[in-house]
């Protein structure tokens, strides 16, 4: 299940001096009614003479589908959105202080040189269900979700052992030291739920958070609605949001024409021509803020032509990443390294350049180039993702310069996946983001060996990365400069010397939303999670 994941990042940049405008899914959608965001009704009661009730519905507007899986063991897709409201974990990630904070768990422990961690839980918690959150309660859940083994639950991989030492206390024993606290932040597969009451229909749910399910109608434009929880631990104030809806509309304008008209509230991404227009009009206002969430380039290091390291470097020099970035238009930002800025391993100085006379060179020493035979490669991406058709047409014309020809085929990330997994193409095109805020998940995911491929679609296999991969979770609970300095080292035998991947850029994500909407931050850990318990609609 853990393909869902890529569902969530289909691009809409529109490109439009280079590509086709494309519709990110086959239904077309945003004609129709949803709730709107209207005024509070001023003839009901102010529950505070402080600030005034919020009755209006918050209206969120993806380009995909929402829910794939009610699940919160196996949820790994674009239901992360509606999820992370309505379950908690025992930790949140705080990306402006860059460490775990209390959720579920009001402190935390490790000792044992981080092998022991024991954390406090929060008291008169409710699940939606109307049962009592208590350590045995959480500790089912977790042991629940391992047992699954479904979605991203190999971020409990460490686990040896889960106590529930008293109704308040759960102490975790591990097989190798992990920074836990981190892991517990997960934006996947840390949800803490009351087992009896998951449903898989979505007609109810069995989480803590500050929203509970209001309906669910899968396909349906308005596909799923919040209402707040009255038994959350946090309270509520008059002016959040007590109602939300998620109306998906894959079509960029319609989103745009929407949120101009006040019909919707937040649009998570528009193409750098609308974004711009976005900052200049009355009542609406934007976010741009960097992300964890880069698109990788992977080489088939197996078979075919790009198992010769001379072609997959040549590759790598092919890239235009600087007309790639300046097309974006600040919707994303040259990479460097694998792993994003404000993770632990991010590397310095690692940004690639395009070198088309290099590039010529490595070809003809592997007998290809100008004055050799042709070269077909085959490339697969995501159907109707601009930024990648983007990378595909910008690659095709460097390339048909020095007698390579790219066979370049946009598909469905399922058939695109399936093909993937046999070794199908000489080139494959993904995003990839973190589950938890550590830089191992590249890592453990792209780049260990296996002999059935899920996530390793460069299929590289070196047992010695295998080796330094294996120690990244404890380096970084015990010793997070020599983790650093690990980091660093298997980008550039990833990147340099096997030539497995290129990196062109990491996305920034740019959001608009109404101006009357206060209290938005953008969480990198939580892709294109609104947290509506934080929002209040200015009075």
């Amino acid at each position: 299940m853990r393909w869902h994941k890529r569902l969530l990042v289909a691009g809409v940049t529109g490109a439009v001096a280079l590509t086709a405008s494309a519709c990110a899914g086959g239904q077309v959608r945003g004609a129709g009614g949803t709730p709107k965001p209207a005024a509070s009704d001023s003839s009901q009661p102010a529950a505070s003479p402080a600030a005034q009730a919020n009755d209006s519905t918050f209206v969120y507007v993806p380009n995909l589908d929402v829910v794939t899986d009610w699940d919160p063991a196996t949820s790994y897709s674009n239901e992360i959105m509606a999820m992370q409201n309505i379950y908690e974990g025992l930790t949140r990630y705080n990306s402006q202080s860059r460490k775990a904070e209390p959720r579920l768990a009001t402190e935390w422990s490790s000792a044992d040189g981080g092998k022991e961690w024991t954390f406090k839980l929060r008291q008169g918690v409710k699940f939606h269900s109307g049962a009592t959150l208590d350590a045995e309660a959480a500790k089912k859940a977790i042991e629940r979700t391992i047992e699954k083994k479904g979605g991203a639950s190999y971020i409990w991989g460490a686990v040896k052992k889960i106590d529930a030492v008293d109704p308040s206390t759960l102490k975790f024993t591990l097989k190798y030291a992990t920074p836990l606290d981190l892991v517990a932040s997960s934006a996947y597969a840390s949800y803490i739920y009351d087992v009896n009451a998951v449903d898989k229909d979505g007609k109810s749910d069995a989480g803590t958070g500050p929203y509970t399910i209001g309906s669910w109608q899968k396909g349906k434009e308005t596909e799923l609605t919040l209402k707040a929880f009255d038994g959350y631990w946090g309270g509520w104030k008059p002016e959040q949001y007590k109602k939300v809806a998620f109306r998906v509309t894959p079509e960029i304008t319609t989103a745009w024409q929407l949120l101009q008209k006040g019909e919707v509230n937040f649009v998570q991404r528009l193409n750098p021509q609308l974004f711009e227009k976005a900052g200049m009009t009355e009542n609406v206002k934007t976010s741009s803020s960097p992300s964890f969430q880069n698109l990788l380039v992977l080489f088939n290091t197996a078979t075919g032509p790009t198992k010769n390291v001379k072609i997959r470097q040549a590759l790598q020099y092919a890239i235009d990443y600087d007309g790639l970035t300046a097309a974006l238009k600040g919707s994303g930002e040259k990479a460097s390294g694998l792993v994003p800025q404000g993770l632990l391993g991010h590397i310095n100085g690692m940004e690639p350049k395009q070198d088309l006379a290099k590039a010529q060179a490595l070809l003809a020493e592997a007998g290809y180039g100008p004055d050799n035979p042709e070269l077909k490669l085959t490339m697969t991406y995501a159907q109707g993702d601009d930024d990648q058709k983007l990378l595909v047409t910008l690659l095709s014309s460097a390339l048909k310069g020095v007698n390579v020809t790219l066979q370049a085929k946009p598909m469905s990330w399922a058939a695109q996946w399936d093909l993937g997994k046999k070794q199908g193409q000489d080139i494959f095109v993904m995003y990839w983001y973190p589950d938890y805020p550590d830089a191992y998940s590249w890592f453990l995911n792209v780049f260990k060996s296996a002999d059935k491929p899920q996530f390793n679609l460069s299929y590289l296999k070196d047992p010695a990365v295998d080796k330094e991969i294996d120690s990244l979770p404890q380096l970084t609970a015990t010793d997070q400069l020599q983790a650093d300095l690990a980091y660093k080292d298997l980008q550039k035998k990833i990147i340099e010397e096997q030539a497995a991947v290129a990196v062109p850029y990491v996305q920034t994500y740019q959001r608009a939303l109404t101006a009357d909407v206060e209290g938005y931050v953008d969480n990198p850990a939580y892709p294109n999670v609104v947290f509506f318990y934080d929002l209040k609609r200015a009075s």
